[in-house]
């Protein structure tokens, strides 16, 4: 799992490659911190490199998100592939997330 960050348009966007289970999970959460000062700043997670996400993955996601949703900023998913874009349907997250 490789993550990488970087500030566009002033959002600040985290690319994710690989896959995002719970072997993984605890480096991107060290990793996802910077997403955590995002005072002015929308959120982009782009998953146009993530090959597979779990629960623990998708437990970041929520928590980068109600970080963001108190600090008054949005988050967005960008790049889902079908098959995570069924994991995200069929847990709810599709109704949570903002999708670019």
């Amino acid at each position: 799992m490789k993550t990488t960050f970087k500030e566009e348009n002033n959002d600040f966007v985290m690319y994710f490659s690989g896959r995002l289970d719970t072997a993984t999970s605890p480096a991107v959460e060290k990793d996802i911190q910077v997403l955590m000062n995002c005072d002015g700043h929308n959120i982009i997670l782009d998953c146009t490199e993530l090959e597979y996400i779990s629960s623990s993955g998708l437990r970041l996601f929520l928590n980068v998100l109600k970080n963001a949703k108190s600090k008054g900023s949005h988050v967005y998913i960008r790049g889902v592939n079908a098959d995570i874009n069924k994991v995200l349907a069929m847990t709810g997250f599709s109704n949570l997330f903002e999708f670019k």
